[in-house]
């Protein structure tokens, strides 16, 4: 690791201690949602439409009713009927219930293949779904609208006839019947261009795909007889599931309680309801618990992808490389409600190039398919995809090393972004160098056709209130509980905080995330925000648990608080070196001065700094076939510090690993009437071992001021080069451009025919 000069070393952070729940998952001991077994529990599983767009004219469930097992059906019209009402979503973002709910199960419209419209609960699983092969549903087909061209024609066919325009970080405003749109503009775009050298245009596409979490959504509902709903279910936010039911079933908030268990992925694809509001329903009707399991189908039919886009870039330059404007107009889908990621991606499309006048129009798109998600980096890589091919091509066009043309351009701390703000500090260029003196920079290619490709990226990650309670044991031990669930090891990322600030081991601390009812609210595990946001409410916790373990010293010895100190575990006497207690000693002595201490911290950051990666691809490609064969892959990232290096090494390699899936194979593939045709991992192509090389990573490490150890968000910018950088290892080895993903064989020897004939 490269750490930045005057970077303080610590005694904890920095480490590598095995990860507390590791064991636990490799021997299949911890507890997921699917493994929730209570009493007289029931099963429930989900009907859901075939046609892309129709209308419900009936639905008899008469038949399902009458099956023996069968304890109840339900349908949308058993839901309570609500308004449109947006509530915030975590800070910066809002939600309309009514969308919420229409998207768990459909009420008079369905509006994507996969769309639930009926539901059955029974005995067991294998009686739920014989009865929903007896549910009679009449449906009117009705047009769908699957690509975004389509959805923005004036006779394109209409999702809603009203909806409230989404807002995902920024607010778009309704600007068709199938779109919500807002502006950013920085300067003056137009002056740029006329006084430019060289200007730039070209057109990228990008299709949907899934976050690939390897555990199907699983929920268990038991409704009390003092109407409590206890939910046990996998969510990477259990206080946002929390709201969102009791929105939807009209319930009180301090009659929910959710318990988040353990989470096999999620990748910003489980922080809403999907089968929540129809298990605690048939838990209410029937008085018995109820467990409601997606299978993978269901899962990628009937849960939120990410989202595909059309994107428009147009580049102003100097002859010497320096970049003086940009338009870029990002068309993303929303899928059937809005609210997609189209403007996190606006914020970040240019954030890591001084660009002076600017202008980026976005469009969120209804289409009919599932309500789109946000997938590590929310729009991110659609956006970086296509603005790092086009530095690529303007590099080629002045005969400039890549590299060079990057670093040129490369936003330091106090450029003014597309939003006005200045940057803060960032290492940007010192990663850029970073890539340049690496081993891998200079390496010769190897292979038939090689080529070596460069992309560069920015995130902004989410701040975000998180909470954390700590306790000091009479044993010297150190109870942490909370509120964020642990999605990547965070639990122990925490408590090397927590070890770190009271100078104590880090296996002195035990880690737990409790229900809602037990710690103060906190905000989701999204954005890169946990080992940042969350950290920050452990230290300030720790620096509270101090304080007051410096009076109860104080009181022991009987001298004032002032002549107390704290350093490396140790509480001191300023002026008598006899009188020193460490922290376990002390907390020997807490019973006989007031008892164990318990302390609570809420905080509520901005940001979690920026985030800065570089990726380095080496490909060869097969030109019988069309193959990208991937050799040699070096992933570069600013994480202000690395509290662990082997799980900030983890979260690189993993969105590299995605980005190439992204890249190269992943989409959801439609038939024009909107059926999704590849519903299993048969047919839906995510990489393997077998496609990817040891990823290679370099750590770097420019301190977050913003933060006691300097820490950045890591997680979500890895996902955002590996597109970009293939596309141009790939113009690098056979000179051909590609401006769609996925980079499939068989799209790629389809370019190379054209080249071939000329065309």
């Amino acid at each position: 690791m490269k750490h930045a000069e005057g970077q303080v070393d610590f005694k904890v952070i920095g480490t590598t201690p095995e990860r507390p729940d590791g064991i636990e998952k490799v021997t299949g001991r911890a507890r997921f949602a699917d493994d929730i077994h209570l009493p007289r529990m029931l099963f429930g599983k989900i009907l859901r439409s075939p046609h892309a767009h129709a209308i419900i004219k009936n639905i008899d469930t008469s038949k399902a009713r009458a099956l023996p097992g069968v304890h109840g059906v339900l349908t949308g019209g058993d839901f309570p009927q609500l308004e449109s009402t947006v509530i915030p979503h975590g800070g910066a973002s809002t939600i309309d219930i009514r969308d919420l709910a229409e998207n768990c199960i459909a009420r008079d419209k369905t509006l994507y293949d996969g769309h639930a419209v009926a539901a059955a609960v029974a005995d067991n699983y294998h009686i739920a779904e014989q009865a929903l092969e007896l549910i009679e549903v009449d449906y009117e087909i009705l047009e769908p609208v699957l690509e975004i061209e389509d959805a923005l024609k004036d006779d394109a066919p209409v999702l809603h006839e009203t909806f409230s325009p989404g807002r995902f970080i920024l607010q778009t405003e309704k600007s068709h019947s199938n779109a919500g749109s807002f502006k950013l503009k920085l300067g003056d775009a137009d002056r740029a261009f006329q006084n430019a050298d060289h200007v730039l245009e070209e057109n990228f596409q990008t299709r949907c795909l899934h976050q690939g979490y390897i555990e199907p959504h699983s929920v268990t509902v038991e409704w009390s007889h003092n109407d409590i709903m206890s939910v046990w279910t996998s969510t990477q936010g259990h206080f946002a599931i929390r709201e969102q039911l009791a929105f939807i079933l009209g319930h009180p908030l301090n009659k929910v309680k959710v318990t988040p268990m353990e989470i096999g992925g999620g990748f910003g694809g489980k922080d809403q309801v999907y089968i929540e509001p129809i298990a605690a329903m048939f838990a209410k009707k029937t008085g018995r618990p109820v467990k409601i399991a997606m299978s993978r189908a269901d899962m990628l039919r009937g849960t939120g992808p990410s989202p595909g886009a059309n994107i428009r870039v147009k580049l102003a330059a100097k002859k010497d490389g320096t970049l003086l404007g940009a338009d870029l107009t990002l068309a993303y889908e929303a899928g059937a409600y809005p609210g997609g990621p189209v403007t996190s991606a606006a914020l970040q499309a240019t954030a890591r190039y001084n660009i002076p006048d600017q202008q980026i129009l976005g469009h969120d798109v209804l289409l009919n398919k599932p309500k789109m998600k946000q997938y590590r980096a929310p729009g991110g890589l659609p956006v970086n995809f296509a603005m790092e091919s086009m530095l690529d091509i303007l590099a080629r066009k002045l005969e400039l090393d890549p590299l060079e043309l990057r670093l040129t351009n490369a936003m330091v701390t106090g450029d003014r972004m597309i939003t006005g703000i200045p940057c803060q500090k960032i290492g940007g260029k010192e990663l850029l160098k970073a890539v340049q003196t690496h081993p891998h920079f200079t390496s010769p290619l190897t292979g038939r056709n090689p080529g070596r490709g460069l992309a560069y990226a920015m995130w902004f990650g989410a701040g975000m209130t998180s909470s954390a309670v700590l306790t000091a044991n009479p044993d010297g031990s150190v109870k942490l509980s909370v509120g964020t669930p642990d999605l990547s090891g965070t639990r122990m990322t925490l408590a090397m905080q927590a070890a770190e600030t009271l100078g104590i081991p880090v296996s002195s601390i035990s880690v737990s995330i409790p229900d809602t009812d037990s710690i103060a609210f906190s905000f989701m595990a999204v954005g890169s925000r946990t080992t940042h946001s969350t950290g920050l409410a452990v230290y300030e916790a720790a620096q509270q648990l101090l304080r007051q373990m410096t009076e109860r010293a104080a009181l022991y010895w009987d001298v004032d608080e002032t002549d107390v100190t704290f350093s490396d575990g140790v509480f001191n006497h300023q002026k008598d070196s006899t009188l020193t207690l460490t922290f376990t000693e002390m907390a020997h002595l807490l019973e006989k001065l007031g008892g164990p201490i318990t302390v609570q911290s809420s905080v509520t950051p901005k940001s979690n700094g920026a985030q800065l990666t570089a990726h380095l691809v080496d490909i060869d490609v097969d030109t019988e076939t069309g193959k990208i064969e991937i050799q040699r892959y070096t992933a570069f990232q600013d994480v202000g510090k690395a509290i662990h290096p082997d799980y900030v090494s983890g979260q690189m390699q993993g969105g590299v690993a995605q980005g190439v899936g992204w890249a190269l194979s992943e989409a959801y593939q439609y038939d024009e009437a909107g059926h999704l045709l590849n519903t299993t991992l048969l047919d839906y192509r995510m990489p393997t071992s077998l496609d990817l090389p040891d990823i290679e990573t370099v750590i770097l490490e420019t301190p977050n001021p913003n933060h006691p150890f300097g820490v950045r968000g890591v997680g979500e910018s890895s996902i955002m080069p590996p597109a970009g950088a293939l596309a141009n290892a790939l113009y690098d080895a056979v000179g051909i451009r590609m401006t769609a993903l996925p980079m499939t064989p068989g799209t790629v020897l389809e370019k190379l025919k054209k080249k071939q004939r000329g065309s």
